[in-house]
């Protein structure tokens, strides 16, 4: 049976390479580096806003996709600084994406 009613689950997990990005209603509350399996607590991207996709055309040139999270695409967060600057994350291809176990999100770092 599966559930056709609106999305309730909140934690979402970005696969990448060499990186798990732990996201939370849209804000990256956790980064675990995937050798180590250890949480980085001075990563860029902790505390910044998912945006979505980042699909690179042949001539290099980078189109942002909103809202277009998905495996095969880099993904990107911003964050607006005290002064008004953007703060720009893209990371590599994502692999997959997950949810995270609830032994898992009790890791998270304060």
């Amino acid at each position: 049976m599966d559930y056709t009613g609106k999305e309730r689950r909140k934690h979402r997990v970005f696969i990448t390479r060499n990186t798990e990005y732990h996201v939370r209603d849209d804000i990256c509350v956790a980064v675990r580096d995937r050798a180590a399996r250890k949480f980085r607590p001075a990563h860029l991207a902790l505390h910044l806003k998912l945006q979505g996709a980042v699909r690179i055309n042949a001539n290099g040139v980078v189109i942002p996709e909103p809202q277009n999270a998905r495996i095969g695409s880099p993904i990107y967060f911003t964050q607006m600084d005290q002064d008004g600057m953007e703060r720009q994350i893209v990371t590599s291809r994502v692999e997959s994406i997950e949810r995270p176990e609830k032994a898992t999100v009790l890791q998270y770092p304060s």
